[in-house]
């Protein structure tokens, strides 16, 4: 299937960034958010990673771990709205937000992300806060039989009853006043048709506010059939729960992006999450991931065009996983490529092809399912390539010599081989 026609000019490519999830969940603060955007401002953002997020309870006061405080107590401020806990974030005192730390962020060429949760904050409708603009309350609004199944943070909004769009709105145009640029938006995608009325109102919220916003919707796995609804409203979208360093976890991913390319395109991205890399888990580990693995992580995520959005500890960024993250041979292809396909030939293994920008230059990405290695061989044919072609080794950054009807390679157990053939004319 072709690219579908963009349905906004935002994202016109894959984003990419760093978000904090995999290495601090929900306890960043001030001073490491500030650590972590000069390195990634250094490290990451000549190649592109210029989404700089703080992830979960970013205004939770007491948060130390991956685990949720049942009865919390949240920084909110007088009209219901959750603002940054000003014991981990001190330039948001006096009501000013994270417009401080989006400025500094935005000094060093990055743009400026948060993670909120779909909804209203259980503790504002306790104290049944007025909506900003409106006659009503928190409690006006809320539906309380509508709560997330993993954080206690939040009651749904119903959006039949008055004040519900303008609470949406009242929150945007907070958030475009502090500076943000890209909004992950969870508790959204599951159920997907029970929260399509808050993902309508999100959209809505963000076209209204005077800042352009990229809305990013989690977790998955959002269901396929909705694919035509979800680009409507959001440039990104979770196919999957998260996503962390087990080669199940990444097996699995295969087919879901195999099932969700024909909705990719520009300003329409299937997120496979977030790349668990390097040190993660509050400092706890490295990857779990081989470094065969790694490499079939970044070959997938790149033909198939999800967004790139490093986990890891960027304070602990190793050479190996620099250069992982930096090849800008693959990443050409993330941003640039185009009629990106599955083949499905045999049992465990994976075929992607694509064509560079200009459609001349063909990628082939091949991948061993098999924890073991083994001799590949694809009749190039079958993946509807003929004629005579230049290969190139995509990671190796090395030509290969000519190549006819077939490419052969010897793929590592869980490993991949990423190939760019060019025709010789």
């Amino acid at each position: 299937m072709g690219a579908l026609a963009p349905v906004t000019d935002l994202a016109p490519r894959p984003p990419m960034g760093w978000n904090s999830w995999n290495s601090f969940a929900g306890t960043i603060n001030e001073e490491q958010s500030l650590e972590t955007a000069a390195i990634m401002a250094e490290k990451l953002l000549p190649f592109g990673y210029d989404v700089f997020t703080v992830d979960i309870q970013w205004y939770e006061p007491d948060a130390t771990s991956y685990s949720y405080n049942p009865n919390p107590v949240p920084a909110l401020d007088g009209h219901a709205r959750l603002q940054p806990a000003p014991n981990r974030f001190p330039s948001a005192r006096q009501g000013q937000g994270f417009a401080p730390l989006a400025a500094k962020v935005h000094a060093l060429g990055l743009k400026f992300g948060i993670h909120v949760m779909r909804g209203i904050a259980r503790h504002a409708v306790k104290l049944d806060l007025p909506i900003e603009g409106t006659p009503y309350t928190a409690r006006d609004i809320a539906d309380t039989s509508s709560v997330c199944p993993w954080n206690p943070d939040m009651y749904g909004v119903d959006m039949t009853r008055p004040g519900a769009q303008e609470y949406y709105d009242g929150l945007f145009r907070m958030y475009a006043s502090w500076g943000v640029d890209f909004i992950k938006m969870d508790d959204m995608s599951r159920p997907y048709d029970a929260h399509a009325p808050e993902i309508e109102a999100a959209a809505r919220a963000i076209a209204r506010c005077g800042r352009p916003m990229v809305l990013s919707l989690s977790p998955g796995e959002t269901p396929v059939p909705r694919g035509g609804h979800v680009r409507q409203h959001a440039q990104m979208w979770r196919i999957s729960d998260d996503f962390w360093d087990d080669w199940g976890l990444l097996a699995a991913q295969f087919t879901r992006l195999e099932n969700w390319n024909m909705w990719m395109g520009p300003g329409s991205w299937p997120d496979a999450d977030m790349l668990p890399l390097g040190r993660l888990a509050l400092g706890d580990r490295d990857t779990k991931f081989t470094p065969d693995e790694q490499v079939t992580l970044m070959t997938l995520w790149s033909i198939a065009r999800s967004p790139l959005i490093m986990g890891g500890d960027l304070r602990y960024l190793d050479a190996a996983t620099l250069a992982l993250l930096t090849n800008p041979e693959v990443l050409g292809v993330n941003q640039n490529s185009t009629a990106n396909a599955p083949h499905f030939l045999e049992d465990g293994l994976k075929v992607w092809t694509a064509r560079d920008e200009r459609g001349f230059a063909i990628y082939l990405a091949l991948f061993n399912l098999a924890p073991e290695a083994r001799e590949v061989s694809v009749r190039l044919d079958k993946v509807g390539i003929v004629g005579s072609f230049l290969l190139r080794d995509l990671w190796e950054r090395q030509d290969r010599g000519d190549v006819k009807g077939a490419v052969s390679a010897q793929v590592p157990g869980h490993g991949a081989k990423f190939y760019k053939l060019t025709p010789l004319v």
